[in-house]
């Protein structure tokens, strides 16, 4: 039921917004009561962060078994991280939906760790960058930092009008990003 009702809330988060959507909604939506609702979760708000960081946090375990293979250039890396944050868009859309959206709804302390975990996330794709340049597989007059943010910019701004159903795939449009990125960062 816990799985439920979280999934019931990504749909209606998605849809309406977190502060348009009731716990009554999602209820009725179930078919079950406030009170099972309040056995799982002590608010709405915690199933927002439950959301959270169940998206970040596979976010995270698939950039961290890229980077650490020793086997793949960072050109590579880089490459392969676009592709994990384009990728999980058919799997997690709806839940990257509201993870960009509706993180301005969490408390302070909760505020604190997303940002702390996006910045994880951001650190992760520079680091590669920091790195690539140091090997001369990239530019050496990138700005690492700027490139990051533009890369995860182009990245995230997808989950917004990317359908799963639509002319491209997930890889195809990871891809396109890729070759775009590319052409701009390549050490020649």
């Amino acid at each position: 039921m816990k799985n439920q009702i979280i999934q019931a809330c990504v749909e209606a988060f998605e849809k309406k917004g977190f502060s348009e959507t009731s716990i009554q909604e999602i209820v009725d939506r179930l078919g079950v009561t406030k009170g099972t609702f309040y056995y799982y979760f002590a608010s709405k708000e915690q199933v927002l962060m439950t959301i959270h960081r169940r998206y970040i946090d596979e976010l995270l375990i698939q950039q961290k078994e890229l980077v650490r293979r020793a086997d793949v250039s960072y050109t590579e890396k880089l490459y392969g991280l676009i592709r994990v944050l384009i990728s999980n868009i058919t799997p997690l859309g709806n839940s990257a939906r509201v993870f960009h959206r509706e993180y301005r709804h969490l408390n302070e302390t909760h505020m604190k760790e997303v940002r702390e975990k996006r910045n994880q996330v951001r650190l992760i794709v520079e680091e590669v960058i920091r790195d690539g340049i140091k090997a001369k597989e990239f530019r050496q007059d990138l700005k690492a930092d700027i490139v990051t943010l533009g890369i995860l910019g182009i990245c995230n701004w997808s989950y917004q009008w990317f359908q799963s159903d639509g002319m491209f795939t997930d890889l195809e449009v990871a891809d396109i990003f890729i070759d775009m990125i590319s052409r701009g960062i390549e050490y020649s």
